[in-house]
């Protein structure tokens, strides 16, 4: 009698996966239940004094008390923030080495062919902190006097406005890269090395148009060296809510803002990354915190894991587009 032992064989090895798995899924509890148990690691792919640095270290502090372990901040600044970025996707996904990341995160796929990483694959997003709106500042010589007299003075001149920016592929550059995407408008960027030489580069009347962050902007549109538009955000800043958004100017769906976030290697165990996000969402949330933030121009976002992944994925499929129409080149 010929005996069939193949869903005896199946059984025994769905069983054994059941107990690999079990095993998996205690060791990774145990490892949570105790963590963290050694000081952790926060790296900034940027150079100290920026907005990423900023809430870098205002999330060590504070999460750290509450963790009762010191969270160092590390900067690793390099080749468009890719150098610490790379560091901590090959990092050990154990909670131990987290990264602070800005919107030219989402950039840099756009830019380079081959990265040393995926933004979507090699990270467990924690959570997105902080939004940074812009605003569309214009030079009094400029005629107009609304987001709609600009896009048709933009289309009756092609090529002949002078849009300042930040530095290439940087947030205040794709602003207007996006811009100029969204309305079909072709004006010329003008690079300089940081927001502050470009926005005096603009009141020197260099340049006609800037989307410049608004806490350094608002002071010279208050001043009256500047004329403000609109601000770049999908909703009103809190920081400027007396300007429409450039979507209820008239040009639908646009949407850009900088931003921070919290990121861990891939794999990182689920109980780590959730604990991790709840404490940076009380920090942020905090009304202090929440005071100073905005005073610097930042408004609170705290997401969940699962929209800071939303946000990730939808922010990479748009650079694409508007790098490749516009042919932007990284430098």
């Amino acid at each position: 009698m010929k005996t069939n032992w193949a869903p005896a064989r199946r059984t025994r090895l769905a069983l054994l996966g059941l107990a690999i798995a079990a095993s998996l899924a205690c060791t990774t509890g145990a490892a949570a239940q105790g963590y963290p148990s050694r000081p952790i690691r926060l790296i900034v792919p940027q150079p100290p004094g920026g907005s990423t640095d900023l809430i870098a270290r205002l999330l060590s502090q504070r999460i750290g008390e509450v963790l009762g372990q010191t969270i160092v901040v590390d900067n690793r600044p390099g080749a468009g923030s890719i150098i610490g970025t790379e560091l901590v996707a090959r990092a050990d996904p154990d909670g131990y080495t987290l990264l602070t990341v800005a919107a030219s995160y989402t950039i840099n796929p756009a830019l380079h062919n081959k990265l040393p990483f995926d933004p979507v694959r090699d990270f467990t997003p924690i959570s997105q902190i902080v939004t940074l709106p812009h605003i569309l500042i214009v030079h009094p010589s400029v005629p107009v006097k609304s987001v709609q007299e600009l896009i048709a003075l933009a289309k009756a001149k092609p090529g002949e406005i002078n849009v300042a920016a930040s530095g290439v592929a940087t947030s205040t550059h794709m602003a207007a890269e996006l811009f100029m995407f969204t309305t079909g408008t072709r004006m010329v960027p003008v690079q300089y090395k940081g927001g502050g030489p470009s926005i005096t580069a603009m009141i020197a009347g260099q340049c006609h148009l800037n989307f410049a962050a608004i806490s350094t902007a608002l002071p010279h549109v208050r001043a009256g060296r500047v004329r403000a538009l609109a601000v770049s955000s999908a909703k009103r800043s809190a920081g400027a809510p007396e300007y429409p958004t450039v979507a209820e100017a008239g040009v639908p769906g646009y949407d850009h803002s900088s931003w921070v976030g919290l990121l861990a290697p891939a794999g990182t165990p689920r109980p780590i990354v959730n604990r991790l996000g709840a404490e940076a969402i009380k920090v942020a949330r905090d009304d202090q915190v929440k005071s100073m933030l905005l005073q610097r121009g930042m408004e609170v976002v705290g997401s969940t894991s699962a929209e800071y992944a939303g946000l990730i994925k939808t922010e990479v499929a748009k650079w694409r587009k508007v790098v490749k129409a516009a042919g932007i080149k990284a430098r």
